[in-house]
């Protein structure tokens, strides 16, 4: 238990800096900032699901002290408790009939990726405004501050300026939880990657192609839907928030579906480099076709079973 609680808090130590790092305002600082739940990852994967929740504590505590008390509370929602979790469902397992090792099932991990990215959404919204009011005036004040100069030379002439910035606040919530769901899979797949290169990976390396996400995502992502058209305040940001993390989920199931359905093929390696380079090129619109085959994959595939529950007793 000591060795777990120090390379526990170790991994917190580099967790927070690696967060803090965001506060210079540089290119490579933010994009350090994304790293931060690896380190939390890899000592929860590789040494033990506590060893993250020591991680997730230290860095919370270094960042309230170096940085500022917000910055610990934001640490703790966006960062470390969110790895800690990830983790604990990856090694989450329990035994089949034949005494198996059944572990928890990729695709309900990613159900769990997307609910974690539009939670961690709606928290960012409330702390930027206690009110829906508060939040949303807030919001665009910062979109016409950042693009205020700009929104005048790319809109048209006979556009609405503040019609277009509403539009921009209303997505941002969908945009945030899309951009959390890519960034806990990145660091999740690195961490793995990295864990499994050290022997200590207790999971074996699971066939990601072949991850379906259950049909009851499709019933949640078309709830969001229907609640976004109809829900004010924070209730319907909640709404936009979960359909942005399911949106980027069936994106990646997607992308999953089109490595399965392509195998033996032997143009797949030209099909797919041509697909990530239209993903890099023509992000957005890609990710709408993506994010729909996955929505058909799962549809079309997914069969009810039974996985294991949290909690349990994870390695």
């Amino acid at each position: 238990m000591t060795r777990i609680s120090l390379i526990g808090a170790g991994a917190g130590l580099v967790s927070a800096l690696l967060f803090g790092v965001v506060a210079t305002l540089s290119p490579l600082g933010l994009l350090l900032s994304y790293v931060a739940p690896l380190p939390v990852l890899i000592a929860a994967l590789g040494w033990n699901h506590r060893a993250g929740l020591v991680a997730s504590a230290v860095g919370a505590v270094v960042s309230a002290i170096v940085l500022a008390p917000a910055a610990g509370a934001v640490f703790a929602v966006a960062v470390g408790l969110p790895a800690w979790w990830l983790a604990y469902l990856a090694l989450l397992g329990r035994p089949d009939s034949a005494g198996r090792i059944e572990w928890y099932p990729l695709g309900r991990i990613l159900v769990w990726v997307a609910a974690t990215a539009a939670l961690i959404t709606l928290i960012g919204a409330i702390a930027l405004g206690p009110s829906y009011e508060t939040y949303r005036n807030s919001l665009e004040e910062l979109i016409r501050a950042l693009a205020g100069a700009e929104l005048s030379t790319t809109l048209p002439d006979d556009a609405d300026t503040e019609q277009f910035v509403r539009l921009v606040a209303t997505a941002v919530p969908a945009v945030a939880a899309m951009t959390f769901v890519f960034m806990l899979v990145i660091n999740l797949w690195l961490a793995a990657f990295t864990v499994r290169v050290s022997g200590r990976l207790p999971r074996p390396w699971p066939s990601l192609p072949d991850t379906l996400m259950p049909r009851t995502s499709l019933a949640i992502a078309g709830g969001a839907v229907a609640a976004a058209a109809v829900l004010p305040g924070y209730a319907g940001l909640t709404a936009i928030a979960v359909l942005g993390g399911f949106a980027a989920a069936f994106a990646l199931q997607g992308l999953a579906a089109i490595h399965a359905a392509t195998r033996g093929n032997r143009a797949r390696p030209a099909l797919l480099a041509l697909l990530y380079l239209s993903l890099l090129l023509l992000s957005v619109w890609i990710i709408v076709i993506l994010a729909g085959t996955g929505a058909a994959a799962v549809a079309l595939k997914a069969r009810p079973g039974r996985a294991p529950q949290p909690p349990g007793n994870p390695n």
